[in-house]
């Protein structure tokens, strides 16, 4: 349901701005139907510009990058095993094609090959049973070229011997591939339709956000945490998950909206852990995006937020203005809808678990929650301010707990959307 509110809310707003850019075009192009079927037909494939391999006994990871977002595909194959993962694209200009990966784990080497003239493949030799835990692909951003991304962890024999089964199945087959294996059915590559969840853990690199007296920073907490959500989430395969730092990395705030809007992020959740004047304040609480914030210590944490990218030595850049157009309107009122229905999930679920604020869904003007097509909140899981907050936050008991609370909420949530059409 929330695509298609996106897609039929985009598609009123072409439509109805399209006179006005087909008199701006040049008079020779005015003439030439917009989506002819043979340019629709000619597609340039992508090149494959950087792969890269790390490993370790407990997980592995390969990144692609590509010159812009295609498809893919993966595959179990025995004898010996390894991991096949082809992508749609017509050329490779990896520096490296063949090597071992940065540290030792359970991928020995990987190769890069042209395995079809619309394909390219990277093979990863195993040294142990393994497989694929989640894989997404990211539209490129801020410089950075679009990327796939395959996250891999050990399994058993058996779970390894049972995905070569299922493969070879999918291929169609009933005799072993060949030396070149067509993933998951050759040229049909799957696009992953997973929905795609993004955490952001606030503040990183020279900003610290709260900070108590004996040095205990809120980037540190809160990046840990997300990264115990993330995994939560992930083993549940019903979602993929990006952070948008995976370590002590500063990124302004509008980088994070970004990041979450150009891969058309179904969720994102941005983790804090804040502080306050008033030591007695306490608990956790989830925000959603509005001018009017609940109180004043709302407005207080919310000014605080915006204001990271001045206090960390980065003035925060002029936005172009927003189209004010009613569709647009009506887009961000539904994202507010959804992302109230999102706190509302999370909430229930966290109730039973953790010490909730008095009225735990509240709102204010965060400004990393202001884009106007991803359903966004922001998770306050307490204040450093506060001692008994603080002994939750650094107890590992109460943040898997907590974490658990929170992975059960954003898949009720999603559970609360009809099927699309």
């Amino acid at each position: 349901m929330l695509k298609t509110t996106r897609l039929f809310i985009l598609s009123l707003l072409v439509a109805l701005l399209g006179a006005a850019v087909l008199s701006a075009m040049p008079q020779a192009q005015d003439s030439t139907p917009v989506a002819a079927p043979a340019a629709a037909a000619t597609v340039a494939l992508p090149n494959v510009m950087d792969v890269r391999v790390s490993a370790t006994p407990e997980r592995a990871r390969l990144v692609i990058d590509l010159a812009a977002k295609t498809e893919f595909a993966l595959v179990s194959l025995s004898e010996p095993d390894r991991l096949a993962i082809d992508v749609r694209a017509a050329t490779f200009s990896v520096p490296e094609p063949s090597g071992k990966p940065a540290g030792e784990g359970m991928v020995a080497e990987y190769l890069v090959e042209q395995a079809a003239p619309d394909r390219v493949r990277t093979t990863l030799t195993l040294s142990a049973p393994a497989q694929v835990q989640q894989a997404y692909m990211l539209d490129p951003f801020e410089g950075q070229p679009a990327r796939l991304v395959v996250d891999v962890i050990p399994a058993t024999a058996e779970e390894f011997a049972a995905n070569v089964a299922k493969d070879l199945a999918a291929s169609g087959s009933a005799t072993p591939p060949p030396a070149t294996p067509t993933p998951a059915g050759g040229s049909e590559l799957p696009i992953a339709t997973r929905p795609l969840v993004v955490i952001d853990p606030g503040h990183g690199g020279i900003d610290s956000g709260a900070e108590t007296a004996d040095g205990i920073k809120e980037k540190d907490i809160v990046l840990a945490f997300a990264l115990r959500l993330q995994e939560l989430l992930v083993a549940s395969g019903r979602f993929d998950v990006a952070l948008t730092r995976e370590d002590d990395t500063f990124l302004r705030l509008e980088e994070r909206v970004a990041l979450a809007r150009t891969n058309k992020a179904d969720l994102f959740i941005s983790v804090h852990a804040d502080s306050f004047q008033q030591s007695e304040i306490r608990g956790a609480s989830v925000y959603t995006r509005d001018e009017n914030a609940t109180d004043v210590l709302d407005k207080v944490l919310a000014d605080n937020e915006n204001k990271t990218d001045i206090i960390a030595g980065f003035a925060m850049p002029q936005m172009a203005p927003e189209v004010v157009d009613i569709l647009l309107d009506l887009m961000r009122r539904e994202m507010r809808h959804q992302s109230f229905m999102a706190a509302q999930a999370i909430v229930h679920q966290l109730q039973p678990s953790v010490e909730l604020r008095r009225f735990p869904v509240r709102q204010a003007d965060f400004f990393v929650l202001q884009a106007p097509d991803v359903p966004s909140v922001l998770l306050e899981l307490g204040f450093l301010s506060n001692a008994s907050d603080m002994a939750n936050l650094l107890q590992g008991e109460w943040q898997d707990r907590t974490a658990d609370a929170l992975a059960r909420g954003v898949s009720a949530y999603f559970d609360g959307l009809a099927p699309e059409e």
